[in-house]
C-alpha cells in the first residue's frame, strides 16, 4: 500500500503531518518543495497549435497572457 502525507522539512529533519492511513512501516521516498518557489502560469497556448500556414511567436504569447481581469468586469 501507497500513502502520500504532507510534512515539514527543516534543518535536516522530517516531521509528518499526517499519520499515514493503514500502514505501520514502510519505506520512504521524500520530494522537497523549497518555499517560495515561484511557479510560472500555465498558458493555453502552445507553439504550432495553430498551423494553418503561420506558427506561434513570442509575441502571440504575451499578447494572449491573461492580465486578471474577469469577463464580467469592464
Amino acid at each position: 500500500m501507497t500513502a502520500i502525507v504532507p510534512g515539514i522539512y527543516a534543518q535536516g529533519k522530517i516531521e509528518l503531518l499526517q499519520t499515514p492511513v493503514g500502514i505501520r512501516d514502510g519505506k520512504v521516498r521524500v520530494i522537497v518543495i523549497e518555499e517560495g518557489e515561484e511557479k510560472k502560469p500555465s498558458s493555453q497556448m502552445q507553439f504550432g497549435k495553430y498551423s494553418a500556414g503561420t506558427l506561434s511567436t513570442e509575441d502571440d504569447f504575451r499578447i494572449a497572457d491573461w492580465r486578471g481581469k474577469k469577463e464580467w468586469e469592464k
